[in-house]
């Protein structure tokens, strides 16, 4: 299951981007991207765990339970209403086990799905249609112990997934979602059903006439063919940054302040060095573009001083924030890149397979009097996306980068 992840991935990222070089512009997507969307849903999350899931002897009265949930898809359309989709689903917050038998212990239990499914649409009429998902799921539980004791195991397994809902188009590029998904017990890894209730919205990116494609094209507006960085982090300055948008930084009697959009990590990183190469993909009028980059990243951990390498292959994408006559400002975002490290476990943390996944945000500025220069602020992250129980995650704090656009 991780081979076909990372193949489906680097597919996704990379298919067709190179033959990019003999269809200008890059205002007008391939035949592979304006086949493709992506989704974003947001619902209730529902998972029957309960003191039968515990071993003899241990049990609570009282569960904290956060419904809240997400489910982020990729998708490629093999005919106009059939395609696959790949993507996640996992809750916003774990259920947790309050006061285990009454002497104050509270313990967790991590869930996450990584799905690959075949999606339907039976059209009712010119807008509103009704679709059938199945497939199959990756389904990752983290456990928890207490004193060294084993109370709920770790599982890993692949179980069968089915989905079923609504899409209404309010346009060619957009379409609202009504979704239920679902995946059914597991009886061998002492697993309950998982279902989802969820709305959201598909962006389906559209092949444009070609004179509108030129015009965008030669609009004036700055979007960087290529562009190489280099950056430098160090631990010196703290975390906050990671915390506040991974929603983990203690501000007063707030734990959890910040904005749920990143991910913090066990391993935290004491310096880095990072090249990176990103390449111009695709582009929209003003304000969108779709980068593909490679970059490596050596740096070093607190606990224990490793040296890690990280080759990694990755998409960007750049919202521009702001258009001036001597700068343009932006905001990145990078998720699910590939990524192989020199090392598994560190700071004696067992992260996952050396076989993993790089994400990235920033915000940066180009500027000079050909937007030929280049100053980013940026944090990263390491992981496996929770594909395996073993995933403690590498945070590393933020980098300052300078680079050039050519």
């Amino acid at each position: 299951m991780t081979k076909i992840t990372i193949l489906l991935l680097t597919f996704f990222i990379c298919s067709n981007l190179i033959s990019q070089e003999n269809s200008p512009p890059k205002t007008q997507p391939t035949n592979f991207l304006s086949k493709s969307y992506y989704s974003i849903n947001f619902g209730g999350i529902f998972y029957p765990f309960s003191n039968k899931n515990l071993i003899d002897g241990y049990a609570t009265e009282t569960f904290s339970r956060n419904y809240f949930s997400g489910r982020m898809l990729l998708g490629y359309k093999i005919q106009p209403n059939l395609a696959i989709q790949f993507g996640t689903l996992r809750p916003a917050a774990w259920f947790k086990y309050d006061n285990v038998n009454n002497i104050g212990y509270q313990r967790s239990v991590w869930i996450n799905a990584w799905s690959l499914s075949l999606k339907k649409n039976i059209n009712l009429n010119n807008k509103l249609s009704i679709y059938g998902e199945a497939g199959i799921a990756n389904v990752t539980r983290v456990g928890f112990s207490i004193n060294e004791k084993v109370i709920y195991p770790d599982a890993h397994y692949a179980s069968l997934l089915y989905g079923f809902g609504f899409n209404y188009k309010l346009n060619d590029k957009f379409r609202l979602n009504l979704n239920g998904t679902f995946l059914p017990k597991s009886l061998k890894e002492n697993q309950p059903s998982i279902s989802q209730a969820s709305v959201g919205f598909e962006y389906h990116i559209q092949k444009l006439s070609k004179e509108k494609a030129e015009k965008y094209e030669k609009n004036g507006f700055f979007f960087p063919k290529n562009m190489i960085q280099v950056g430098y982090g160090t631990s010196k300055i703290g975390f906050g940054i990671n915390r506040f948008f991974g929603a983990s930084l203690k501000v007063g009697n707030f734990e959890s302040f910040g904005i749920p959009v990143f991910w913090v990590g066990e391993v935290k990183a004491e310096n880095s060095f990072s090249v990176t190469y990103q390449r111009l993909a695709f582009r929209t009028e003003k304000i969108f573009s779709l980068d593909w980059g490679l970059s490596v990243t050596a740096f070093n951990t607190e606990a224990t001083n490793e040296q890690v390498l990280a080759f990694s292959i990755f998409p960007t994408v750049r919202f521009y924030l702001m258009r001036r006559k001597g700068f343009d400002m932006y905001t990145n975002y990078s998720l699910i890149g590939p990524t192989l490290l020199t090392k598994d476990n560190l700071d004696n943390l067992n992260a996952g397979p050396k076989i993993t996944y790089q994400d990235m945000m920033g915000l940066g500025v180009f500027f000079g009097k050909k937007r030929s220069y280049n100053a980013e602020l940026r944090i990263m992250h390491y992981s496996n996306g929770n594909i395996f129980p073993q995933n403690a995650g590498v945070a590393v704090p933020i980098q300052f980068t300078l680079g050039k656009t050519f």
